[in-house]
């Protein structure tokens, strides 16, 4: 494996993140609790919701571009005043008006402001989905971590039990050994003393097993006693190997880059839909139908009415309005565009960190199972030793306290290594693929 950092990421062909990465780790109960975030988690509902009022955003973007038929009946009685433009006898007295017309108008788009209002809300939406995955491939991966610690603080309590039943079994050698007057009180009292301090660090990891069953639980959107029988045991979790490289093009597969992205283009669309507000509008109008003093000659011929005609808007004085919005959203752009860098250089530098990690823990793991099993040797050694008279309690204590370290040291290696590939997994974008929501995102706007 090359050093840390060093020859991963490489311009080389992409192999994207699984969708559901986590089943990479073969580990069923993890499945079945991603699965039940990602359908029931309060804060993907949110998400979805932000989708649901961004796509509506769009199709009212979209229903500029094309032309507008309203309908309209109105029926009305009323006195006409009699020094109006309707002289007596209609003036003064009472009656009754109607009017049933058709009228229909058509912006036409010279200039691309709806075009450009269109793009700048698809824009947003296509953040808004990209946002949503972001949202989906954190839940996942906390869910995974959270999941991970505790099989991590189960294997430290499995350590914990082993570390209680040596300690009373060497207990028991020494009131042994203090009966046939090989040792004395001191190192009893030694002995009997370790034995409480063990239960109390196992009681110490049954309080945070119970927080992080709770942890979980809420992730999950399930009652706090309903993972109460969970016992994750990491050693039976299959790690997945880090590849030889990782391409460089997986960063842009991250969500929150393409939600960074997208913004950049929606704001690009609103500097050119806030210029084209300088310009005129140029509307087709037109209208038809029937109108008529008194209401049973509303249908009679004669009444009927119809007209057509262009109407040109043009901004001749508004004190510096128009332009200052366009600045405005100049100033927007510049921002998105920055964020966007920021976005890019924070996703490098997660992804550099997270494989430098799981190659470091990787080279630890290594080097900890060994010392571990030379630990092993020599508490085993010190054991006997100690039974044939030929060693001290004290001598068995500090092999007793190398295996112990070790042990600890490795369930927490194997949580780490664990956890990284979790991160890492994240930092490549969780097997977000932005093209194919793109493409979503633009088969959904033609059937509209």
């Amino acid at each position: 494996m090359s050093p840390a950092g060093a020859g991963v990421i490489a311009d080389s062909p992409s192999v994207p993140v699984s969708e559901r990465w986590w089943t990479a780790f073969d580990e069923k109960p993890l499945d079945a609790l991603v699965d039940a975030a990602l359908a029931a988690n309060p804060s993907l509902k949110v998400a979805r919701g932000r989708i649901e009022r961004a796509k509506a955003a769009t199709d009212a973007a979209q229903a500029n571009i094309g032309p507008r038929l309203d309908g309209e009946l109105d029926l009305t009685r009323q006195r006409y005043t009699e020094n109006g433009l309707i002289p007596p006898p209609i003036g003064g007295s009472v009656g009754n008006t109607g009017l049933l017309q058709f009228s229909g108008s058509w912006e036409i788009d010279f200039f691309g402001k709806n075009a450009a209002g269109l793009a700048s809300a698809l824009g947003n939406q296509r953040a808004a989905e990209a946002d949503a995955q972001a949202a989906r491939v954190l839940l996942a991966a906390n869910v995974a971590r959270t999941y991970f610690q505790l099989g991590r603080l189960f294997g430290q309590r499995e350590v914990a039990l082993r570390t209680l039943a040596q300690r009373e079994e060497i207990l028991a050698l020494i009131r042994q050994r203090v009966e046939a007057g090989l040792d004395t009180n001191v190192e009893l009292r030694q002995g009997e003393a370790s034995v409480p301090e063990t239960t109390r660090q196992t009681a110490v990891l049954d309080e945070q097993i119970a927080l992080t069953r709770h942890s979980l639980a809420a992730l999950t959107a399930q009652p706090p006693a309903a993972l109460d029988a969970l016992h994750p045991r990491l050693r039976m979790v299959r790690a997945v190997p880090l590849p030889a490289n990782i391409p460089a093009d997986l960063l842009g597969r991250r969500a929150d880059i393409e939600v960074a992205r997208q913004r950049v283009e929606a704001a690009t669309q609103d500097v050119a839909y806030s210029k084209t507000l300088l310009y005129p509008n140029v509307n087709l109008v037109a209208f038809a139908g029937l109108s008529s003093l008194g209401v049973t000659r509303l249908l009679s011929a004669g009444s009927e009415q119809y007209g057509a005609g262009v109407a040109i808007r043009l901004p001749i004085f508004d004190a510096g309005k128009l332009r200052a919005n366009v600045r405005g959203k100049t100033a927007e752009l510049d921002i998105a565009v920055d964020s966007y860098n920021a976005a890019l250089i924070e996703a490098v530098h997660d992804v550099a960190d997270q494989i430098a990690s799981v190659q470091s823990i990787a080279r630890q793991r290594t080097s900890q199972a060994e010392a571990q099993m030379r630990s092993e040797q020599a508490y085993d050694l010190a054991v006997q030793r100690f039974r044939a008279g030929l060693g001290t309690y004290l001598t068995v204590l500090s092999a007793e306290t190398s295996v112990l370290i070790q042990r600890r040291l490795g369930v927490d290696l194997k949580a780490r290594e664990l956890d990284s590939q979790v991160a890492l997994a994240r930092a490549l974008g969780g097997g977000y693929d932005a093209f194919a929501q793109a493409e979503l995102s633009t088969h959904a706007i033609a059937a509209r």
